[in-house]
């Protein structure tokens, strides 16, 4: 019955290409890990964030590979492996053959897993496998940051699928702080955090200040400088950053993660858009 489950809920996403099923089948794998999580203690030390978190809880336009999660409060003691033992056997329940393969390391401040599953694609009923007549494979990757950033925000959020749960998440704000540190700060070029960020810029949403500044003097090219954010401050990097890239490169990060009908208006990446998108940022009081 529970494979049956998942099978309705990948005919709800109405896919029209086999990338478009493979990115379903492994959403509804997301939600059901979090399900999972949801039922133990796990989001009373951790908050869901990243852009399956933006993509699930807030209504984010494409679709994420990752599970992220920062901790609460720094926690050098933090280990994953405990909050995962409950996942083998919910999986099962839903059709899941599912492997977990603990890549913690000792001296590093993020803990990592990961979930495979090459089974769920042989008894789900895939309507565009046969492009390739390879069964669906899942991979999705789980981290901790068990050293964030202070002043994050939280919500409260809750799954109806596969059955009702509470997800503590990081705000809005906090989301839109976070993913701007990524834009300003992480060592390669995401097209995907751009792609966020026109979301971000049209929904008008506020920024956590406070998360953003201990996060830039935390990680990245001002890390320890004492740094103090503001929105001149973002507006006056962004800018930077937006003018050095190369907007047709960037766009091809993100066309595997959104859908064939919103393919076309990625020709429309440029300068130009983006500088537009900064300045409703810009004009906001």
């Amino acid at each position: 019955m529970s494979v049956k489950m998942i099978q309705q809920r990948l005919l709800s996403y109405n896919c029209k290409t086999e990338i478009e099923e493979q990115q379903a089948i492994r959403e509804i794998t997301q939600e059901v890990v979090l399900a999972a999580l949801g039922r133990g203690d796990f989001f009373k030390y951790a908050l869901f964030q990243g852009g399956t978190c933006l993509r699930i809880f807030y209504g984010l336009n494409r679709f994420s590979e990752d599970l992220d999660f920062i901790l609460r409060k720094p926690d050098a003691d933090f280990h994953l492996k405990p909050h995962l033992r409950c996942l083998i056997d919910e999986l099962a329940a839903y059709g899941y053959n599912i492997e977990i393969v603990d890549r913690e390391k000792a001296d590093s401040t993020i803990r990592k897993a990961f979930l495979k599953d090459g089974s769920l694609g042989k008894v789900l009923n895939l309507r565009h496998d046969k492009q390739t007549g390879t069964p669906a494979k899942i991979r999705i990757k789980l981290e901790v940051d068990t050293n964030p950033p202070s002043g994050s925000g939280s919500d409260l959020q809750y799954l109806d699928f596969p059955f009702v749960s509470a997800v503590a998440v990081q705000n809005s704000s906090s989301l839109f702080a976070g993913k701007i540190h990524a834009l300003l700060c992480r060592e390669y070029i995401k097209g995907r955090d751009w792609y966020d960020f026109i979301w971000y810029s049209s929904q008008k949403i506020d920024i956590n200040y406070e998360f953003l500044t201990s996060a830039v003097n935390q990680f990245g090219p001002w890390q320890k400088q004492n740094v103090k954010t503001d929105k001149a401050w973002v507006v006056r990097e962004l800018e930077r950053k937006i003018v050095s890239l190369d907007w047709k490169r960037v766009s091809e990060d993100v066309r595997p993660f959104i859908r064939s009908n919103e393919q076309a208006s990625l020709n429309l990446w440029s300068k130009e858009l983006f500088l537009r998108q900064l300045r409703k940022l810009e004009s906001r009081n």
